[in-house]
């Protein structure tokens, strides 16, 4: 038994800490599918925010610093997807996949200006503190567990308690009827993916500044496009989103431990990225996104 409390243990805290970024994009990506706009742009949002904490981080001397940047920086991209998608109508799909690969071009470029390197940025101040305590699993993660938590208490609130998430999930559902009632469509729309781009910034600001203390080229590895696949199994619901999400890190934490063990790495990095095809393959079969995904007021 203690032999089995040694090495799993290890892989459930992994697991915990593998998920809390995916939980921060999945968790906004419901926000903004709940207004009606795609969140196929989280995998963008997620690196412009890693790349927003290291670049913050490097000139303030501060992680706290670096998070509110990586916020930042996942709000602008956000923004920028509301206002082709919303305001110029674009398809969403080509929207969301353009500003993927944009932002995979633009901080390497930006990483080349700032440090002369296309690979790695310098160290930078990090959040290496764990909070500790009698729980092993818990002891071991950093504040943002319990930023998490409080991400997906509030979340779920405001999507279903509030008149506001009420409103948001009309505009989601029928824009045209939602309009018709005099509620704000395109203003709503903004709202939802702003916080979207906010929640996957920060996502993204984990995984630079908690797990890692640099900004690596493609950091986020198509966790974006996972936390996707998360929120499509979650329902769009914040506390679905939590074990759909841990199901992943899960994956993830394994193919961590197994890469130690001699197994041949290119086969086990497989494991999250065949988890997401399995799940989009036979688990989102019955799930429907809201009726107005991709409409307009006056469509």
């Amino acid at each position: 038994m203690g032999i089995i409390l040694t090495y799993l243990i290890p892989i459930l805290a992994s697991t915990v800490s593998m998920s809390t970024p995916l939980i921060f994009a999945s968790v906004g990506g419901a926000f903004s599918v709940r207004s009606g706009v795609m969140a196929l742009g989280l995998e963008s949002m997620m690196m412009c925010g890693a790349f927003g904490a290291v670049l913050g981080s490097y000139y303030s001397g501060s992680f706290v610093v670096g998070l509110l940047c990586g916020m930042l920086g996942g709000m602008l991209i956000g923004l920028f997807h509301a206002v082709l998608c919303v305001r110029y109508k674009v398809n969403q799909v080509i929207s969301g996949i353009g500003l993927n690969l944009l932002a995979t071009a633009i901080t390497t470029l930006l990483m080349q200006i700032v440090w002369g390197n296309k690979g790695t940025s310098e160290m930078v101040d990090s959040i290496d503190t764990s909070i500790g305590g009698p729980i092993p699993i818990i002891s071991e993660q950093s504040f943002n567990f319990f930023v998490m938590i409080a991400v997906v208490v509030i979340g779920w609130i405001v999507l279903f308690k509030t008149r506001y998430g009420l409103r948001l999930r009309m505009v989601g559902e029928n824009p045209r009827a939602a309009s018709s009632m005099g509620l704000r469509v395109h203003a709503l729309k903004y709202s939802g993916v702003i916080i979207c781009g906010i929640l996957a910034g920060y996502g993204g600001a984990f995984l630079s500044l908690d797990q890692l203390n640099m900004f690596v080229r493609d950091m986020t590895a198509g966790r974006g496009y996972i936390a996707v696949a998360i929120n499509i199994l979650g329902r769009y619901n914040p506390l679905y989103i939590v074990p759909c999400a841990l199901l992943f890190g899960f994956c993830d934490a394994v193919q961590i431990y197994l890469q130690g063990q001699g197994v041949p790495s290119q086969l086990i990095q497989m494991l999250p990225y065949l988890a997401t095809l399995l799940v989009l393959a036979f688990g989102v079969r019955h799930i429907q996104a809201p009726a107005g995904v991709g409409k307009h007021e006056d469509d």
